[in-house]
């Protein structure tokens, strides 16, 4: 028992080692050929011992690592160990106050970074990749260029960078001496400099400091963080360089480097010295580049005037408002900018129709490829506007099989924007009117019928609150890719609680569908809305408009007076569309025809509940068994007298239906 608690101990012991281990490496110059060093892009081995990253050639980049994988922790999710590296540098460039760009120590998943780009973003990143944190790359970058979008504080600075280009810390270069005096640095002086890395495990403590080469490494280190490194770096990771150059010329050298983990890095001796710097063969060897000083400022000064003015129209043109009472529907508001790409810019050719409040749009969400339709609503008054949004966002949150789901807003400037999934099959009216190329069989038409009969009895009976929609008609039916009607547009719905009505004064609405009684007083109930689904089911039975104009007199009939008369005649199924040919249920369409009649009664009170109508569309009750005389007694109130003749009782029954040519001439013009 013991012996074997004994060996457990030793086990561990040596699990504990080897998971701890003490690894360093030292490179006093560069031999050739290079041993345990991989290197990349323009880097190269210089024949007396130099790490040359890049040389005097524009926008390449260059990468040396050592090629051996460091174990930076002892688990996949365990802590990093501490490390320290220290190295010296040199940066070479034809023109004493132009170089580009610079260096980085860099310690990273690969021995590579194929995808990493020159310039400004040094070999280590690139435009698509820079600030992921799935990089897992940590640098110490050495930069001779200031870059505004990495928010860099001049052209000659050091940087600790993690995943990204904008550094987490970066200060000017330059390094304290022994007593304590702060002195500039400059990092493409030709001089050689020496920089240290180190990390500690334990305190999370990042110190880098610079100095001129052959000086003592400062007390006091240039630029020092407290980062964890545990969710940056992996369990193995590669260490070593990289360089880039840009527009302008540079060499990078690495005269020497050392580094150890769970050790200080080890000192550095008997360096390689700097080749020569002819400076004047260097100038008229790339004399292009010394022309191009004077002409690129000529090119890029107008180029960059014009990408900021492109900038600033840009953002002007997809500026939006946001108000304080929008944050709580922030979830629900999609942007300008998307709808517009979209849209591909609200082009006519993907116009699906318009009316007297708006525009629809086909459009492809460019993330999701989600096909949608954007409605645009003119709204030049901002009375309202609070409610208005409030409701649609409420009225987004409903879900049911027979409405079009309303995915969100945009408000900017003086419209609103409304975005539904889209119809593939369109609305309902293209199938009725004037003999059209594709119209529906009755089997179809009852199906859409009970769809929005269903959608509605939602609406007024089963949400959470009572919506009104006040806009259904035979356009905003539309159809998916099973010719389900669907209700939609919801643009001048209002909501109340269950047990009372909402507090509207204002007649919204298309022509037609108006319930005289919603005309006179501008109140519009859930009877309203089931004047509107009477009109409807005579459309759809009847494959007419709600009004049109006799062509002989020019006198405008309404489809409730047009299928009354027939009802009087006693030949109700002579009013049924003629498009829908033999293969009908007579019973069913004369229930339809006459249940229409009956929702769209000039009395609300008479009018049955969306509830009823999902009755007796399902066969679960019978409509009443009701003659025009019953049903014209039952509304009228100044009373009956029985020497009424038949085209009397007619003229008068009808101003019952429709509420009389005053009532209609009082509806707004021009409809939706």
């Amino acid at each position: 028992m013991y012996l074997k608690l004994f060996f457990f101990i030793i086990l561990s012991q040596c699990l504990h080692y080897s998971s701890s281990q003490i690894l360093d490496f030292t490179y006093n110059g560069f031999p050739h050929p290079l041993p345990d060093i991989s290197v990349q892009g323009f880097a190269t081995v210089t024949r007396n011992g130099l790490l040359m990253l890049t040389n005097m050639t524009v926008q390449k980049t260059g990468h040396a690592f050592y090629n051996k994988p460091i174990r930076f922790k002892d688990s996949p999710n365990g802590s990093v160990s501490s490390f320290s590296t220290t190295f010296v540098f040199a940066i070479h460039s034809p023109f004493p106050i132009l170089s580009g760009h610079g260096m980085a120590f860099v310690v990273a998943p690969n021995t590579s970074l194929p995808f990493a780009t020159s310039g400004q973003y040094l070999g280590l990143f690139n435009f698509t990749n820079n600030g992921n944190e799935t990089n897992h790359v940590f640098a110490v970058e050495l930069d001779t260029i200031s870059n505004f979008e990495f928010n860099d504080p001049n052209n000659n600075h050091v940087g600790i960078d993690i995943n990204s280009l904008e550094s987490v810390k970066s200060l000017p270069a330059g390094w304290w001496d022994e007593k304590g005096q702060f002195k500039n640095l400059t990092l493409m002086s030709r001089k050689p400099m020496q920089v240290w890395v180190d990390y500690d495990g334990l305190t999370h403590q990042i110190n880098v400091s610079l100095a001129p080469f052959r000086k003592s490494k400062p007390t006091k280190p240039l630029v020092s963080i407290v980062k964890d490194l545990s969710s940056v770096l992996l369990q193995d990771m590669f260490v070593g360089f990289s360089s880039a150059t840009g527009s302008f010329l540079s060499e990078h050298f690495v005269l020497g480097w050392s580094f150890g983990v769970n050790r200080k890095a080890p000192p550095l001796s008997k360096l390689p010295k700097l080749p020569k710097f002819k400076e004047r063969d260097i100038f008229y060897k790339n004399w292009m580049l010394s022309i191009s000083i004077f002409v690129v400022p000529l090119v890029f000064i107008p180029s960059l005037i014009f990408l900021v003015r492109f900038i600033l129209l840009r953002r002007r043109k997809f500026a939006e408002e946001l108000e304080d009472w929008e944050t709580d529907f922030k979830k629900n508001r999609l942007k300008f900018k998307e709808l517009y790409y979209a849209t591909k810019g609200f082009k006519e050719k993907g116009l699906l129709g318009s009316g007297g409040f708006g525009s629809v749009y086909k459009g492809v969400l460019p993330k999701t490829q989600q096909e949608i339709a954007v409605k645009r609503v003119s709204n030049e008054s901002k009375q309202g506007l609070k409610e208005f949004v409030s409701e649609i966002v409420s009225i987004g949150r409903m879900s049911h099989r027979n409405l079009v789901p309303l995915l969100g807003y945009c408000r900017r400037r003086d419209e609103l924007i409304l975005v539904y999934d889209y119809m593939p099959n369109g609305s309902l009216d293209q199938y009725l009117y004037n003999t059209p190329e594709l119209t529906l069989g009755w089997k179809q038409r009852i199906k859409v019928i009970n769809g929005v009969a269903s959608a509605l009895f939602f609406l007024h009976e089963e949400w959470e609150q009572v919506v009104i929609h006040r806009d259904i008609k035979a356009s905003n039916v539309l159809l998916d890719a099973e010719y389900n009607g669907r209700l939609g547009d919801f643009g001048l719905a209002r909501l109340c609680g269950h047990g009372s009505d909402p507090q509207t004064t204002r007649v919204a609405g298309t022509w037609g569908y108006l319930a005289p009684e919603y005309v006179r007083t501008g109140h519009a109930t859930t009877a309203t809305d089931v004047f509107a689904v009477g009109v409807l089911l005579l459309e759809v039975a009847c494959g007419r408009r709600p009004i049109e104009i006799q062509n002989e007199s020019g006198e405008r009939v309404f489809i409730v007076d047009w299928v009354f008369r027939f009802w009087i005649e006693g030949n109700i199924l002579d009013a049924k569309d003629p498009n829908l040919g033999t293969e009908y249920d007579q019973r069913e369409v004369e229930m339809v025809l006459k249940l229409g009649l009956m929702c769209s009664h000039s009395e609300p009170y008479i009018r049955p509940s969306m509830r009823q109508v999902i009755h007796y569309l399902s066969g679960d009750a019978m409509l009443p068994d009701l003659t025009p005389l019953d049903l014209y007694g039952r509304g009228m109130m100044l009373g009956i007298h029985h020497g009424f003749s038949e085209l009397d009782m007619f003229t008068v029954a009808s101003r019952m239906f429709t509420g009389g040519s005053s009532i209609v001439d009082s509806i707004l013009s021009g409809g939706r």
